[in-house]
């Protein structure tokens, strides 16, 4: 049993070395080529933005090193279990190609990925090849000892072992068995090494993690203030609503026993104004609860919910929902009211008549939850004018979501809501 033990960790080590050698020397000579390449294309693209040619070329070119860096994320926690985070920022997709530009410059996790590049063409190289050459060159060094020295001729050198007969070669073969051992040993720490190198120039800093913090810390003080509000909303709606009635109710209920006797009419006549009293009572009720969670957002999730915030308005609504799957609830709570205030603010104030509605999810790393609302009124809106759009900005702050607004004068306004989030 301990026989068979050994075995079998012998060779889960064996394949573990191997596989490191082979990882490694893919990362070799794959990645510093497409490094380079990313590199070069950044360096030109950015050095053509006074040309103009730049401002289109530079965010499709940082967006490919994004993709470069990503994946190198993805092998380092596939292979080495190293998670490496990023902390890009968000950039609307409805951004002109000036402001992506800009705001792409100005991104430190972008600096960042710049930055890897040269790391990876150069140390990053050396580190990614040399668990396959602890590996694998002390075959060449067996082959030497094999008989390759006699068709190699004079002044081959393997290592620092001059081969000039079988003597040396066996010399050869001897080092090669040394690097041999050092690889076994060596090769997946030495693979780990080259991918904690890509952390510590791909992972974000301190001072951004602080700021990280320091918004989180905001966002969720707005959160926290939102639902103060929203209670005493609901609150004032119970008591001057639905409370008032059913009071109301109550003692038409009793005046109603005491003039059974006396005037059976105008029993009646309380009893009827009761009833719709009731009924009154019941809507209201209804449309707090509305208010609260809507039950067609619970049960058939946000698209559903979406069309039906649609069928109720007065302007005709045309939605477009592409969602393969749900979002987590507060998630979906918090898109739905956000689509709900910038349709009110489109109804009252853009003078449109028709909205357009898309709602759709992009399955880019953790995936982003897109929501646009499309008018061709009269434009102008702006966030902070008393539009209902801050406190839209804030409650998708929350979710570390942005808010984007295109509304020349004289239309079409677009509003784009971006919330990070993956779907089950």
């Amino acid at each position: 049993m301990t026989t068979n033990t050994n075995s079998g960790g012998f060779r889960d080590r064996t394949r573990e070395v191997v596989l490191a050698a082979v990882r490694g020397l893919v990362l070799a000579l794959v990645m510093p080529a497409l490094s380079i390449l990313c590199f070069v294309l950044a360096a030109v693209s950015v050095a053509l933005i006074p040309a103009g040619l730049g401002i289109l070329t530079t965010p499709a070119v940082l967006g490919g090193v994004r993709e470069v860096a990503d994946a190198r994320r993805r092998l380092a926690d596939e292979w080495c279990g190293i998670r490496i985070r990023s902390a890009y920022r968000p950039l609307p997709a409805t951004a002109n190609p000036w402001t992506r530009t800009l705001a792409l410059l100005r991104d430190p996790q972008v600096g960042r990925d710049v930055l890897w590049l040269l790391a990876d063409m150069t140390a990053g190289f050396a580190t990614a090849l040399l668990p396959a050459l602890l590996v694998f060159y002390p075959v060449q060094g067996f082959a030497v000892a094999a008989g390759l020295w006699r068709v190699l001729g004079d002044g081959y050198w393997y290592g620092f072992v001059p081969v000039t007969g079988q003597g040396t070669a066996f010399a050869a073969a001897g080092l090669g068995a040394v690097i041999l051992v050092a690889g076994y040993r060596w090769a997946p720490a030495l693979l780990t090494a080259h991918f904690r190198l890509t952390r510590a120039v791909l992972a974000p800093g301190q001072g951004e993690l602080t700021e990280r913090v320091r918004v989180l810390t905001e966002t969720r003080k707005d959160a926290v203030d939102t639902s103060a509000a929203e209670l005493r909303r609901i609150e004032r709606d119970l008591h001057d609503g639905a409370q008032a009635r059913l009071v109301a109710m109550g003692m038409d209920l009793g005046t109603v026993e005491m003039l059974l006797d006396k005037d059976p009419e105008q029993a009646r006549q309380l009893l009827a104004r009761t009833r719709q009293a009731s009924v009154e009572a019941l809507g209201e009720l209804r449309d707090l609860v509305r208010g609260i969670h809507p039950p067609v957002l619970a049960e058939r999730g946000l698209g559903d919910a979406v069309r039906a915030l649609a069928l109720r308005l007065p302007v005709p609504t045309e939605v477009t929902v592409d969602l393969p799957g749900r979002a987590d609830a507060p998630v979906e709570s918090a898109a739905y009211f956000a689509v709900s205030e910038v349709l009110t603010n489109a109804v009252k104030h853009s003078g449109a008549d028709r909205i357009w509605v898309d709602v759709h999810h992009v399955p880019d790393g953790t995936g982003m939850l897109r929501i646009s609302v499309t008018d061709h009124g009269r434009g102008g809106a702006v966030i902070g004018a008393g539009s209902g759009l801050a406190g839209v900005e804030r409650r998708l702050g929350t979710f570390d979501g942005v808010l984007a607004v295109s509304s020349p004068a004289g239309g079409p306004t677009m509003v784009t809501m971006e919330i990070p989030c993956a779907l089950s």
